[in-house]
């Protein structure tokens, strides 16, 4: 695609595997979870490269440099060079996310929900009686 090429903003959400879907990248941006160039902005809005994009998600806040635009959903490793992560959005996800592990510590493997396993043999153990 050439320099001065649009592009939807929840298409390149999509295609740059921000959100999983189109659907909750619209949802996304009606609850004003993206700004393009520091202001909200709508799902149809257009983008082009150089604009910048910052999206709030649960694990952090993302500041992006829109590098290079899409017309369908590549692999991950592709997705990543459509856009250029700010020296400042990383440290401060970086630190949220360390802040996080402190806070809650690392889960232990096998805590949490029973495996399938788990689930037979607490039903083998709770029929009997």
């Amino acid at each position: 695609m050439s320099d001065n090429d649009k592009f939807r903003l929840d298409k390149w959400l999509w295609a740059a595997r921000f959100f999983k879907t189109r659907g909750l990248a619209v949802d996304a941006i009606d609850g004003g979870k993206v700004r393009v160039d520091g202001l909200r902005a709508k799902a149809s809005k257009e983008l082009r490269l150089g604009n910048e994009v910052r999206v709030t998600r649960e694990d952090g806040e993302w500041t992006v440099i829109v590098r290079g635009l899409s017309l369908q959903r590549r692999p991950a490793a592709e997705a990543v060079l459509l856009y250029e992560e700010t020296e400042e959005s990383k440290t401060r996800r970086l630190a949220l996310a360390e802040q996080r592990k402190a806070e809650y510590g690392e889960r232990e493997r096998g805590a949490g929900r029973p495996t399938k396993r788990d689930r037979r043999l607490i039903h083998r153990f709770t029929d009997d009686y």
